[in-house]
């Protein structure tokens, strides 16, 4: 089975997206939806434990290149996600890209284009991009 393109996705969605027409809505669940992801992550850690989160200050300094900053970053994560929570993590995920497909469904914005441009961003800027 191949993977559908952006566009196919987005019109998917246009296809489904019935109850939430209005764009107030769909702001909304699209918020909402961003949440429950972050809320996923989150019990992650604190109901199953299968990745942890010891965060603190990054140990970064003026003198470190960035090449070598990047290095000496780290992401205050230990462990992997299990399988229930890669699966409960994907499907919040799958949620909230729904919803932002149809945002730019309803401001009539190509997803691949906005995919493009960010690319094309992040390429040009580099480490300068600071994301």
């Amino acid at each position: 089975m191949s993977t559908p393109t952006l566009e196919q996705f987005q019109q998917q969605v246009s296809e489904l997206l019935l109850r939430h027409r209005s764009l107030l809505d769909v702001m909304s669940k699209f918020g909402q939806s961003g949440a429950s992801v972050n809320r996923a992550v989150s019990k992650a850690v604190t109901d199953c434990g299968c990745i942890e989160l010891n965060a603190r200050k990054q140990q970064y300094t003026d003198e470190l290149n960035l090449e070598n900053a990047k290095s000496t970053l780290v992401s205050h994560l230990t462990g992997a996600l299990c399988e229930h929570c890669n699966d409960a993590i994907k499907s919040e995920l799958g949620r909230n890209l729904f919803y932002m497909t149809a945002l730019c469904n309803l401001l009539q914005v190509e997803l691949d284009e906005v995919i493009a441009d960010e690319y094309d961003k992040c390429s040009t800027l580099g480490l300068f991009n600071l994301t």
